[in-house]
């Protein structure tokens, strides 16, 4: 394998192969890497690359009860479980009361595969949150919620986006991936969509012009060629995207949080990711999808400092102050940062902050937000 071909390739924003990511991740030195993701990153970004932006939102789930009974989840409740939910419209009120005092305008509406919540549920929603707020935009459900709704309702993905965009859903996170590899998801969440799945969703979704995101839960049961084949079949989607819509808008990949999770306590799976390879996957995923702008480093899963030198291995975003987050810290995750904070540390890795919303546009300061740079 040439070296200095495949970095070629890489800083002409080539698209590498498994092989060629395969000897990136295993056998260049976490430096180099660093740098051929920090010069992939300036060709990209160009003007940007001195900001590192961030986002005011807050998590909201929908509902505990899922069954598709994933392995690495804690919050999940079986639907005869006693306490059970469903979020109501005067804790939604609440919830949205609060964000705004914290200068956010974002919910990411998280749901689970409740076996009764369909279309309908969804839609009226929706609506309801956006009669509550007008200006509030909704980062909602994911592949596995649109395959499972569609599943429910006998429809086609088409037709239920094309529904939940009219009743106000803003974009569409990518949530539920894990791995894109079907011997993984088998074993670890077999109740969810299949690998085809879950990318044909994203297809139809930037068929219709609704932004997405991607994410890649690592760290688990998976092998470092089944990372890189989830990398590239996230590129190959974003590829296919119609040229006026922007497809996938962030790719953000964090480590797999195991504490009392049922893949830790009954089978042993631990988490494997390390600082180094947490920072080596950030460049390796900044290098292989170059059609990708921008990268996010996990701080909440990986702390205040590995996320700093991410933003020095291709990242060039911080993501959330997640005023609200169940999931991954119920597994373990338990980093936390405010408004000031995260500007603070954005600071200190040597870059500027840049407040934003979901569309990756920057937020002026306004008087709600203190804002240090």
């Amino acid at each position: 394998m040439n070296t200095n071909s495949i970095y070629n390739k890489a800083l002409n924003l080539e698209f590498l192969g498994l092989e060629e990511g395969m000897y990136l991740y295993e056998k260049v030195p976490v430096s180099e890497l660093m740098w051929l993701a920090n010069e992939v990153k300036h060709k990209i970004l160009k003007d940007r690359v001195s900001r590192v932006s961030w986002i005011i939102d807050r998590n909201v789930n929908i509902t505990n009860v899922c069954i598709a009974q994933c392995k690495f989840c804690n919050f999940y409740r079986k639907p005869i479980a006693d306490d059970i939910y469903i979020t109501s419209k005067k804790e939604y009120e609440e919830k949205i009361k609060v964000l705004r005092q914290f200068g956010g305008n974002q919910v990411l509406l998280q749901g689970g595969l409740h076996p009764k919540l369909g279309l309908k549920f969804y839609s009226e929603l929706f609506r309801e949150l956006k009669q509550i707020d007008p200006e509030l935009k909704l980062h909602a459900l994911g592949p596995a919620e649109i395959h499972h709704i569609a599943r429910i309702e006998k429809a086609s993905y088409h037709e239920v986006l094309t529904r939940l965009m009219e009743a106000g859903l803003d974009s569409l996170p990518g949530a539920g991936a894990e791995i894109l590899v079907d011997r993984v998801r088998t074993s670890i969440s077999k109740g969810k969509c299949n690998s085809q799945q879950w990318l044909d969703v994203m297809r139809e979704a930037h068929k219709l012009g609704l932004t997405t995101s991607a994410t890649m839960m690592f760290g688990h049961i998976e092998t470092k060629s089944e990372r890189i084949e989830h990398l590239i079949k996230i590129r190959e989607v974003q590829a296919e995207k119609p040229k006026d819509a922007v497809g996938f808008i962030a790719f953000i990949p964090w480590p797999f949080m195991d504490e009392g999770t049922q893949l830790n306590e009954e089978e042993g799976v631990k988490n494997t990711v390390k600082s180094e390879e947490y920072i080596r996957t950030i460049a390796l995923s900044r290098i292989m999808l170059p059609n990708i702008n921008n990268i996010q480093a996990s701080w909440l899963t990986v702390g205040k400092i590995t996320g700093q030198i991410c933003l020095h291995a291709g990242a060039n975003d911080f993501g959330s102050i997640m005023i609200e987050e169940n999931v991954v810290s119920a597994a373990g995750a338990d980093h936390h940062f405010d408004s000031e904070s995260i500007q603070q540390a954005i600071i200190e890795a040597g870059f500027k902050p840049a407040l934003r919303d979901q569309n990756y546009q920057y937020i002026k300061k306004n008087e709600k937000i203190t804002m240090l740079a």
